[in-house]
């Protein structure tokens, strides 16, 4: 930049070819000092860049003594005593102009001065903040986060009010440019984790990020294993509550999921119910639900084992009800759940795909009508297609959506293996499952924590969930720096005022 503004347009104009929806607004620092600024009128609000910015900038405001103002101070004395805005910098950088500008963001510059101004009008319509759609409850906040990053920051610390909370952006992406921010508790946060956090994200080279998903494939450990390691989440109560155990968060410019890391398997089965309801209704229904991800894994896979093998395991009178009901059947227990698995995918996957409207009558029909044709027509039996219907059902209960998916892709293998060696066959698949697990870390955490390695601690939040005074520390396998979340007098909730306290009981209040 060489002070001569003729030149910078026409430079920024070459850079960005024949765009023509970037405004150049030519006109005269306070009546004197040719100048132009350059925006996307589609990315800002023009009524505030009129008021905030183009008004002061063309007349001087009222005590403002601009007589001896020269060009080379001009743009630091217009920032600092003239413009009526807070996100106004001072920069020579012409790349730093070009990105400001496709951020967004305002670009004023002047002739005769070697710098320029980046001035954050960024203001895009964006959804208002709702309820999330894959993580509703029925008691918990009804808050979820959107695309833009701002508002999800912002929802982030109006939960978590706290000087230790640290945010750090970076960019990703050689064409796109994201922006990519790491929350983390200061003082609390493994710095090890953090910085093996950072350096996975600055290693990623590639045109763009579109999306938080994208993210994940970079920095999970295991690219190959159907698990995911990274949980993510919509709901900005869920970050805070990770971030209190140590845990960081990212989250990605444009995306409505922020990713959490590390990740441990019990963290797929919990919801967050699980937390503001009462502790003894929650274990119960945690323990229902963890019947049913077992259920969903297992169920197909027994049954063709049971059935193809070992069918004297099977009370005599439902052995006869299940013969009778296969004898029309024309082919083997392994490929009749297989058919009717892969049809129940294929349906699952139309019904989401679909208008909402539309998706709703579909699956209807598809479970109701062609699940009784299937039966009628000799296509399936009917304990068949009751086996499948429960093990879908089973896999609903699972509150995270990508281990579900997990869970419903490992039953093929599990079919098939049952199919050719009966019980043993389920029995060495579940060990080359339980193999893998093992074998998992997320950023250098075991997967299975706390069940493996043990920790007791833990332990009171997998099976069951303790009660929240139970619970003194944070999970040992993230390494807090501040390892005690409930205070040491802290061992059961506040006892009631009673008469031994002077309260006073209904009948001496009526007196």
């Amino acid at each position: 930049m060489n002070g001569r503004l003729d030149e910078l347009l026409a430079e920024i104009t070459r850079v960005l070819g024949t765009d023509t929806t970037l405004s150049i607004r030519r006109f005269r620092i306070f009546g004197s000092f040719p100048a132009a600024m350059l925006f996307f009128p589609n990315m800002l609000d023009q009524a505030a860049l009129n008021e905030t910015i183009l008004k002061p900038a063309m007349s001087a405001p009222p005590g403002l003594d601009t007589a001896e103002w020269t060009a080379p101070q001009l743009l630091e004395r217009l920032a600092n005593e003239a413009l009526w805005h807070t996100a106004c910098s001072e920069t020579q950088d012409f790349d730093a102009l070009i990105q400001g500008l496709l951020r967004g963001d305002t670009i004023l510059a002047a002739d005769g001065s070697n710098s320029a101004l980046v001035i954050g009008t960024r203001q895009i319509d964006k959804r208002g903040i709702d309820q999330p759609g894959t993580e509703q409850v029925i008691r918990g906040p009804r808050e979820g986060f959107v695309e833009p990053l701002g508002p999800n920051l912002a929802l982030i610390r109006y939960r978590l009010q706290s000087a230790e909370l640290r945010m750090r952006q970076m960019t990703i992406g050689r064409k796109t440019h994201s922006k990519v921010v790491i929350c983390y508790m200061d003082g609390l946060t493994d710095p090890a984790l953090l910085a093996e956090v950072e350096r996975r994200i600055g290693a990623i080279d590639i045109d763009g990020i579109l999306d938080s998903g994208y993210l994940e494939q970079f920095i999970e450990d295991n690219q190959w294993s159907p698990f995911p390691q990274v949980q993510y989440t919509e709901r900005p109560d869920k970050v805070v509550a990770n971030l209190l155990e140590g845990r960081i968060a990212i989250l990605v410019d444009g995306s409505p999921l922020a990713l959490i890391v590390p990740t441990v398997f019990n963290q797929f089965y919990q919801a967050v119910e699980d937390y503001t309801e009462r502790f003894l209704q929650m274990s119960a229904i945690r323990m229902a639900r963890l019947v049913a991800l077992v259920f969903s894994l297992v169920f197909p896979s027994i049954y063709v084992s049971v059935i193809s093998f070992n069918p004297e395991l099977i009370p005599t009178e439902f052995a006869v009800a299940v013969a009778g009901g296969r004898a029309g059947v024309p082919w083997p227990a392994v490929v009749e759940v297989l058919i009717i698995e892969i049809s129940m995918e294929v349906l699952r996957e139309a019904t989401i795909r679909l208008p909402q409207q539309v998706g709703g009558a579909l699956s209807i029909v598809g479970v109701l009508v062609i699940g009784q044709a299937a039966v009628a027509a000799g296509f399936a039996s009917p304990i068949t297609v009751v086996i499948i219907a429960l093990t879908t059902i089973g896999s609903f209960a699972t509150p995270a959506y990508n281990a579900a998916l997990a869970l419903r892709l490992l039953r093929f293998p599990l079919i098939i293996i049952a199919g050719i060696f009966g019980l043993y066959g389920v029995m060495i698949g579940l060990i080359l499952i339980a193999n893998h697990l093992l074998s998992l870390k997320s950023f250098g955490v075991p997967y299975l924590s706390p069940l493996v390695p043990v920790n007791a601690e833990g332990m009171k939040d997998v099976l069951i969930r303790g009660p929240l005074w139970w619970m003194k520390r944070r999970p040992a396998f993230l390494k807090p720096k501040d390892p005690v979340r409930v205070g040491p007098e802290m061992t059961e909730p506040p006892e009631k005022s009673g008469e031994e306290s002077g309260a006073s009981t209904p009948s001496t209040a009526k007196e």
